[in-house]
C-alpha cells in the first residue's frame, strides 16, 4: 500500500471525454528553450482512466500512474478538483425564456390589448 502513495500524481485540465471510460488530461509546463534561452510553454496529452465518468470538459483534475491499462492509458483520475462552469448556449436559454414567460407574439398581443 506504501508504493500507491509513492506514485507519479499530475495535475491537469480535462480536454477530452469523448471516450467511453477514458479522458484526456492536457499538462501545461514551462521550460527554457535551449536554442532562444527563453520560457516555452509546451503542452502534453495524456489518457487517463475515469472509470465512473466523473470528469467533465474543462475540469481540473489529478491523476495518478498505475499498471498499463490499455495500449495508451497509463494514468487513473484520483480526484476532480475543480468543475468547469457550463455556458449555455443563448438558443437554449431563450427558449427556456419563451417556454416561462410566454412567446414574443403572445407578449406584443397582450401590449397591444393593455393600450
Amino acid at each position: 500500500m506504501e508504493t500507491r502513495n509513492r506514485r507519479t500524481t499530475i495535475q491537469g485540465v480535462v480536454t477530452s471525454t469523448k471516450m467511453d471510460k477514458t479522458i484526456i488530461v492536457s499538462i501545461v509546463t514551462k521550460r527554457n528553450d535551449p536554442l532562444y534561452n527563453k520560457r516555452v510553454g509546451y503542452t502534453k496529452k495524456i489518457h487517463a482512466h475515469d472509470e465512473k465518468g466523473e470528469a467533465g470538459l474543462g475540469d481540473t483534475v489529478t491523476i495518478m500512474a498505475c499498471r498499463p491499462i490499455s495500449k495508451t492509458k497509463r494514468f487513473r483520475l484520483v480526484s476532480v478538483d475543480k468543475k468547469a462552469v457550463v455556458i449555455e448556449k443563448a438558443a437554449s436559454v431563450e427558449e427556456a425564456l419563451e417556454s416561462k414567460e410566454g412567446s414574443v407574439e403572445e407578449i406584443k398581443e397582450a401590449a397591444k390589448e393593455a393600450e
